[in-house]
């Protein structure tokens, strides 16, 4: 890639911040549409849980993927395919006929959002090649994706509102409309000097490793978990996920390079990336279903009342970002942890649907905590890594985002429809709940203290130590690579 202007390197990371704006967006913004959706299909919790987990486990699925495309076939060849593929699968899922061809166009979404994210990284951090330079670009990124996190509810009940469920999905065709021109004008091609080899296998077993996970989880409250189809999709997980260690390490070019995992910043970031936005998408999942169909706000006044988790967010998101550049991640990660577990904790244990005031405070605490969270998730990811590593890295931290917001909606949902039924009323409801929030508290815990351990001295040592295998060819410490795969 050719070297850019200082002006021109922050265009390319603002047209990639938008790509992620929409992607990110589009995960949440369809929370607040969910009753209005339930009540035009007549659609149970299960089939408003699978809305969401087609979406983020499409993304979760194929990121690795289409990042490995992109370093082969050009970034930004990739780059502006998944402008188009989004786009269009918005405009579909605004069209869809039933529930079940808006689960069917969602995943055509998600197959276009997996060319972006990743994509968009790689450009990043090849644009900006100066480490504190890359440091505070990595900030904005993770910035913006706290900040589209939490500003979905109020963007998708002010749509929902006043123009209808559908129109969460027109938005994304102008802003990718935009992004395709500005990309084509502004963004260089470039790819990796030594892209890696497609991996099928190792492909293969992870779309099958999460999607019989998440099915047994969202379908067992229905099905029983003793039920012979849960425990086959169970079976399912664990081979496919025995499969997936075993057959990745002995490729040379594994799709999931394991010894990623030898950095204990690294191992944090993605065990902590699926901790948080486990906790957010079930806390997202959870109160809009709760404000609207139990308090009987519109979409437009629940969007409002977590009002005071977005505007948190949008304020602490980009403070860590400039936090974590100038101190390094600990601190925010610390923080986050705390605040996200203190609001789990004051539902749970406090009841904070029974007052105003503490359910405020609870969504102000959880704003916080999450705005806090994610630009250390991905510096400490990339933390110590080598330039050539960072872009896989990276993608590794937003699958493990993907993956956390897909177990989060199942795993809170399926709390919700073993706790209460269709029509469940409030005491029921809030009953059921208090579980689901207890979860979201040992989320925040583990936030805590994962990050407490992972970013200290020890774990930076073994940072640099994990570097140093790729910059010096080490063999692996297990299988020779004569045994690799093709």
């Amino acid at each position: 890639m050719p070297e850019l202007s200082h002006r021109r390197r922050l265009l390319v990371l603002a047209i990639c911040c938008m790509s992620l704006l929409i992607v990110s967006l589009d995960n949440t913004v369809l929370n607040v549409a969910l009753p209005s959706m339930q009540k035009e299909f007549h659609a149970s919790v299960s089939g408003m849980q699978w809305t969401i987990d087609a979406y983020t486990l499409v993304l979760a699925a194929l990121l690795m993927l289409s990042g490995s495309t992109a370093d082969r076939l050009g970034r930004r060849r990739i780059f502006l395919t998944g402008l188009v593929v989004f786009a269009g699968g918005s405009l579909l899922c605004s069209l869809a006929p039933s529930l079940e061809w808006l689960v069917i166009f969602r995943m055509v979404q998600a197959v276009g959002g997996s060319m972006l994210n990743p994509v968009a990284m790689s450009i990043i951090t090849n644009t900006f090649t100066e480490p504190r330079e890359r440091a505070r670009a990595i900030g904005v990124w993770g910035g913006v994706v706290g900040i589209s996190m939490a500003a979905g509810p109020v963007v998708g009940g002010l749509l929902v509102q006043t123009v209808g469920w559908r129109s969460i999905f027109w938005i994304n065709v102008p802003i990718g409309a935009l992004a395709l021109f500005l990309t084509l004008r502004y963004v260089p091609e470039s790819r990796a000097p030594k892209p890696r080899r497609v991996d099928p296998v190792g492909q293969l077993l992870v779309i099958a490793l999460l999607g019989s996970l998440t099915y047994a989880i969202i379908e067992a409250p229905e099905a029983g978990w003793t039920s012979a189809t849960i425990l086959a999709f169970v079976l399912v997980a664990l081979a496919s996920l025995v499969g997936l260690i075993g057959y990745e390490r002995r490729r040379r070019e594994p799709l999931i390079d394991l010894r990623f995992f030898h950095s204990a910043p690294f191992s944090g970031a993605t065990v902590i990336a699926v901790c948080a936005f486990a906790a957010l998408s079930g806390f997202l999942f959870i109160n809009t279903l709760y404000l609207q169909n139990i308090r009987g706000l519109s979409a437009l006044d629940a969007g409002l009342y977590m009002l005071p988790m977005a505007s948190m967010t949008l304020i602490f998101a980009p403070l860590s970002g400039r936090l974590v550049g100038s101190r390094g991640p600990r601190l925010s990660l610390l923080l986050a942890g705390a605040a996200m577990g203190a609001s789990g904790l004051l539902f749970a244990a406090f009841d904070a649907e029974s007052a105003n005031p503490l359910l405020f405070t609870g969504y102000v605490l959880f704003g916080i905590g999450f705005g806090l969270v994610n630009a250390p998730i991905t510096n400490t990811a990339v933390s110590g890594m080598p330039r050539a590593q960072a872009g896989v890295a990276a993608a590794v931290a937003s699958t493990s985002r993907q993956v956390g917001q897909s177990l989060g909606v199942a795993v809170i949902g399926a709390v919700l429809a073993a706790g209460a039924g269709a029509g469940a009323g409030s005491a029921e409801f809030i009953a059921a709940g208090r579980p689901a929030y207890w979860i979201i508290a040992g989320c925040g815990a583990a936030v805590l203290v994962l990050g407490a351990l992972t970013s200290g001295r020890w774990a930076r040592a073994t940072a640099r130590r994990t570097a140093a295998l790729f910059e010096e060819g080490t063999p692996r410490g297990h299988a020779p690579a004569t045994n690799a795969g093709p």
